[in-house]
């Protein structure tokens, strides 16, 4: 919005050309969020608390989470408005691929406050039917699909790129839509899984996003692509900014998250995340980046996925519960030391994906 108010102005002042430059507004866009996100959540978490949108906490995990039951959720919106107004700011509203990625957040965002709604205010404790769920994942994650793919002008842009070879290159075709939709759904689950403890999933959301708005910013500038030997994808620089808002809001919201937590984001917020993450790694061609990048996301998924397995067929549990927060957590590891260990294995597997970009 405000980059086409300063292309007018910029006739009586070249001054303003300034904010032509992404770099600029993916600043602008993290410290807008970040704003938004430490002048809104006090008042935000304070009428959470006088409506009693509280958390429920299950008796059979742990007991130290007993001492949350009540705790406000629904945070995540915070999250969503941050997201938006920064976007709405600061992006280039002409661009496709920010309008993609941003209204997949908020459908999937939707769909979580639909679910936390029901459960928290209606008292109907499954929330939204599963079902029901995955059929509005589906649909919103099959358009956005089929959005990226009709839009595509270039082989590029529907190609599965692997990391590390720059010469080996899958060409999808239709099939694009089913890697795009599973990567969407699949991200938004696994994020979903993996908030279970105090800023747990929200830091490896900023981590993750911040470097998927590097890999934007190197692939959509043509000089800086073509001396990486990485595919140029235009007009997807513009999605830097996108990511810079979701760092600026992510950490405004980590600041009333973080342990012990004041907020808890809800499904509001770890359904869109995981969305808005799957949509940023199609849109810049880093499918497998996301997977190595976001690799605690990946191994809480996969520790429910065996657990569940394993006590169908065998009648036994592989871990002592699952996720794989919660098996460290009844082995006797403070809440407190668990989350920082996985940040710290988020930020080695972020540093493997952004060494892709070199090491080719």
């Amino acid at each position: 919005m405000l980059i086409q108010l300063a292309d007018y102005l910029s006739q009586f002042d070249a001054g303003f050309l300034v904010f032509r430059y992404i770099t600029l507004r993916t600043i602008l866009a993290v410290l807008t969020a970040l704003i938004i996100s430490f002048m809104v959540g006090p008042a935000m978490i304070r009428r959470l608390s006088r409506y009693k949108i509280g958390q429920t906490v299950r008796n059979d995990g742990p007991q130290t989470h007993l001492s949350k039951s009540g705790t406000p959720t629904m945070g995540g919106a915070l999250i969503l408005v941050a997201v938006a107004v920064a976007t709405l700011l600061w992006a280039d509203l002409g661009n496709r691929y920010v309008w993609i990625v941003l209204l997949t957040t908020l459908a999937f965002g939707a769909i979580g406050m639909w679910d936390d709604y029901r459960k928290l205010v209606l008292k109907d404790s499954r929330g939204l039917a599963a079902r029901w769920k995955y059929l509005w994942q589906s649909l919103f994650g099959f358009a956005a699909a089929v959005a990226l793919y009709s839009g595509a002008t270039l082989p590029v842009e529907t190609q599965l790129l692997f990391p590390f070879m720059k010469d080996l290159v899958l060409d999808l075709g239709p099939f694009f839509i089913l890697l795009t939709y599973l990567v969407i759904v699949g991200s938004s689950n696994a994020v979903n899984l993996t908030d279970g403890l105090d800023g747990l999933a929200i830091l490896p959301t900023v981590l993750v996003s911040g470097a998927l708005g590097v890999f934007a910013y190197v692939s959509g500038h043509v000089q800086i692509a073509g001396y990486l030997l990485i595919p140029h994808l235009p007009g997807v620089g513009e999605l830097a900014v996108l990511c810079g808002a979701l760092v600026g809001a992510g950490l405004g919201f980590l600041w009333f998250n973080a342990y012990p937590a004041q907020v808890f984001m809800g499904d509001v917020g770890a359904l869109a995340l995981g969305a808005a993450l799957g949509t940023l790694a199609v849109a810049v061609r880093q499918e497998i980046a996301l997977f190595i990048m976001g690799g605690v996301f990946v191994v809480e998924t996969v520790s429910v996925m065996l657990q569940v397995a394993s006590f169908k067929l065998t009648g036994r549990r592989i871990f002592r519960m699952a996720p794989l927060h919660h098996h460290f957590e009844l082995k006797g590891w403070p809440e407190p030391r668990v989350i920082v260990r996985f940040w710290i294995i988020t930020v080695i597997l972020v540093l493997v994906g952004l060494a892709s970009l070199k090491i080719r």
